[in-house]
């Protein structure tokens, strides 16, 4: 099971940082990813870490801007968001990718976390 928390309503330019808590039954991860969709699109990439390495894969649109982390300690995987633009409003998801090889696909994340709301206003 996927908790995703931490969204909530900020002015542009400013900062939200999102959790993912993974717990419930053991499953390999080797991969957290986080996700968003506005309202009509389709749900894009924005993040995705190595569970193991650190090593992290930012899409374009964030580059500079959002940070992922991952504490292994406590299962969890963090969204740090700076400087907020409104086309940065989305619903955001987390998920997890139980195979080897990274991958900004929706379809290749098996586990998903529910919603979180983030909006930015202008």
């Amino acid at each position: 099971q996927l908790q995703a928390s931490g969204g909530g309503l900020v002015q542009a330019g400013g900062s939200l940082r999102l959790s993912c808590a993974a717990s419930g039954r053991a499953f390999n991860i080797y991969y957290m990813g986080w996700f968003r969709q506005a309202p009509g699109k389709e749900r894009e990439f924005v993040a995705a870490i190595n569970w193991n390495t650190g090593t992290t894969y930012d899409a374009d649109s964030v580059k500079g801007r959002f940070t992922i982390s991952r504490d292994n300690a406590e299962n969890t995987v963090y969204l740090q968001m700076n400087n907020l633009k409104p086309e940065d409003t989305s619903v955001y998801y987390c998920a997890a990718r139980p195979v080897r090889g990274i991958s900004s696909r929706v379809n290749d994340y098996d586990y998903w976390g529910q919603e979180t709301q983030v909006t930015v206003s202008s």
